[in-house]
C-alpha cells in the first residue's frame, strides 16, 4: 500500500495545504480508469452494432442508448453524496470504483452474448440487451464518479489540470485499446460476421478482454494508492471536514440548489459538447455505411454493413489516440493562453472535425477528421474539470462532480428521444447529415465558452466568493 501523500498531527485542526503528488502517485490513482474507458470504449464502439445485430432499426438507436445518460443521471449524484460521507478501511472512494468494476465486468460478459442468454431463458434477445447495457452503464458511473472527485480529494487545486490530464491519457490508451479490438481480433481469424440475431465472435472476445483488464486496472489502484482520512482532510479544511451532523440525502437537493455561477456556465458547454459526443457514438456506423459504403439504412446484418462497425471502432481509436499527445500539451498550452481558450479552441477543432466527415468520403481518409475530435475529446475530459474544482468546496467534491454530471446527461436524453426520429423523418435515414449537426453543437460549445465562462485569471475574487457562497 502506498504512503499517503500527507500526515496528520492529531490533536488540532491548523490550516494545512495538500502537498503536490508525485508524477507516479497520480498515475497509480487513476490508473483505474484505462479499465473503465476500455468498457466505455467497447461500448461506444459497439454498442449500436449488438443492438442493430439483434434487430433494432436505425431510427430506434437513439432509444436505446438512453439507457446510459438516464442511469448516469440517477447514479452520478448519489454516489457522489455517499462518497462524500463514507469513510472506510478501503478509503472513501475505492469502494465505489471497486463495486461498480465488477458489475461493469460481468455486464462485458453478458451484453454481447444477450442472443444466447435468449436461448436459455426464452426472453427477447433485444430487450436483454437493453437490460445487460444498462446494468454496464450504471455500473460505469458507480466507477467513473469516484475517479474524477478523487483528484479534487488527493489534488492540490495547481495540480488539477495535471491530474486530469494524467485521467485523459489513460483514457485514451483504455479507449484505442477498446476500440482496436475488434478489428485485431478480425486480422487474427476471429468471425465478424454472425447468423442474423447473433453478434460476432471478434466482438464478444474483445468484451471478454475488456472485462479482465477492467478488473486488474481497478485493483491495481486500490492497492497502490491510499487515501486521506477525515482527520488529515479536516486540517486541509480548517476543521471543517468533519460534520457535527449526520450528512443526509435530502442534502444533494440543497446542494443542487446552490451550485456556483461558473459550474452553471461551463455546464452549458458541457451541454453542446455532449450532444456532439452522443450524435457521434450512436449514429457512426450506420453515417458510414449509408454515405460512405453506399447501403441501404435497412441493410444492419451484411458483411459490408458489420465492415462499416470495425471501422467505426477503429476511427473511436484513432480519436482517442490523437487525444493522448494532445492531452500532454493541455497544461503547458494552458499557461500559455488559459484554460477557457485552451478549451474553445479544443472544442473548434473537434466540430470542424465532425463536419469534416460529411465531405471526406473515402474512409481511408477519415483519419483527419479524428484528428480535431482528438484534441476535443482531451480537453472535455480534463479542462471543464479543472475549471470546476477551483469553484467547489472540498467536503462536497463528490455530489458536485455528480450533480456536474447533469450537463453531461441530459443533452444525451434529449439527443436520444429525438435524435432517431429526426435522422428517420427529416434526413430520410442518413445518418451522416445529423453527425454534422453533431458538430455544430461543438463549434456552438466552443462559442459559450469564450463569451461566457470566466477565467482563473479574470475573476479571482469573484472565484473565491463563490466558494463561500456554497451551501455548507
Amino acid at each position: 500500500m502506498a504512503e499517503t501523500a500527507g500526515k496528520y498531527n492529531s490533536g488540532a485542526f491548523e490550516r494545512r495545504k495538500k502537498p503536490d503528488l508525485s508524477m507516479l502517485q497520480i498515475i497509480n490513482m487513476s490508473m483505474g480508469f484505462l479499465g473503465i474507458q476500455m468498457a466505455f470504449g467497447l461500448q461506444n464502439g459497439n454498442a449500436s452494432r449488438i443492438l442493430a445485430n439483434l434487430g433494432a432499426d436505425v431510427h430506434e438507436l437513439s432509444w436505446f442508448w438512453l439507457v446510459a445518460p438516464i442511469t448516469g443521471l440517477i447514479v452520478q449524484p448519489i454516489i457522489g453524496h455517499m462518497g462524500d460521507n463514507t469513510w472506510s478501511p478501503l478509503g472513501r472512494r475505492k469502494p465505489y470504483f471497486l463495486i461498480g468494476a465488477i458489475l461493469c465486468a460481468i455486464g462485458l460478459v453478458l451484453l454481447p452474448n444477450a442472443a444466447s442468454v435468449t436461448q436459455m431463458f426464452a426472453a427477447n434477445a433485444l430487450l436483454l440487451a437493453v437490460i445487460f447495457l444498462a446494468m454496464m452503464d450504471a455500473s460505469v458511473n458507480v466507477a467513473m464518479e469516484p475517479f474524477r472527485a478523487l483528484v479534487g480529494d488527493m489534488l492540490p487545486k495547481h495540480q488539477g489540470t495535471v491530474g486530469f490530464s494524467v485521467q485523459t491519457i489513460l483514457i485514451g490508451f483504455g479507449a484505442v485499446l477498446g476500440s482496436y479490438l475488434p478489428d485485431w481480433l478480425t486480422k487474427l481469424g476471429v468471425s465478424n460476421v454472425a447468423p442474423k440475431g447473433f453478434v460476432a465472435d471478434n466482438v464478444i472476445y474483445s468484451f471478454y478482454v475488456g472485462a479482465v483488464l477492467l478488473i486488474i486496472s481497478i485493483l491495481y489502484t486500490i492497492v497502490t494508492t491510499k487515501e486521506y482520512s477525515p482527520e488529515e482532510f479536516a486540517a486541509f479544511e480548517d476543521g471543517k471536514e468533519i460534520e457535527h451532523e449526520k450528512s443526509k440525502f435530502s442534502d444533494i437537493f440543497k446542494d443542487f440548489a446552490a451550485i456556483p455561477a461558473q459550474m452553471k456556465k461551463l455546464g452549458i458547454v458541457q451541454f453542446f459538447s455532449w450532444f456532439a459526443l452522443f450524435t457521434m457514438w450512436v449514429f457512426t456506423t450506420s453515417a458510414l455505411a449509408t454515405h460512405h459504403l453506399g447501403l441501404s439504412p435497412e441493410d444492419t446484418h451484411s458483411k459490408e454493413f458489420n465492415d462499416a462497425g470495425d471501422l467505426t471502432g477503429k476511427l473511436f481509436g484513432m480519436y482517442n489516440l490523437w487525444a493522448i499527445p494532445f492531452a500532454f500539451l493541455l497544461t503547458p498550452i494552458a499557461k500559455w493562453i488559459g484554460k477557457k481558450q485552451t478549451h474553445a479552441l479544443a472544442l473548434l477543432c473537434g466540430g470542424l472535425g465532425l463536419i469534416s466527415m460529411y465531405f471526406i468520403r473515402n474512409v481511408d481518409n477519415l483519419w483527419i477528421s479524428m484528428i480535431g475530435l482528438g484534441f476535443a475529446w482531451a480537453s472535455i475530459l480534463a479542462m471543464p474539470y479543472a475549471m470546476l474544482i477551483e469553484v467547489i468546496p472540498q467536503r462536497k467534491m463528490g455530489v458536485y462532480m455528480g450533480i456536474f454530471n447533469f450537463f453531461i446527461v441530459i443533452p444525451q436524453i434529449i439527443n436520444g428521444l429525438f435524435g432517431g426520429p429526426v435522422v428517420s423523418g427529416i434526413f430520410g435515414k442518413q445518418a451522416m447529415d445529423y453527425v454534422v449537426v453533431g458538430g455544430v453543437c461543438m463549434l456552438i460549445g466552443a462559442l459559450v465558452t469564450m463569451l461566457f465562462v470566466k477565467s482563473e485569471n479574470e475573476t479571482p475574487k469573484e472565484i473565491e466568493e463563490e466558494i463561500k457562497q456554497v451551501h455548507f
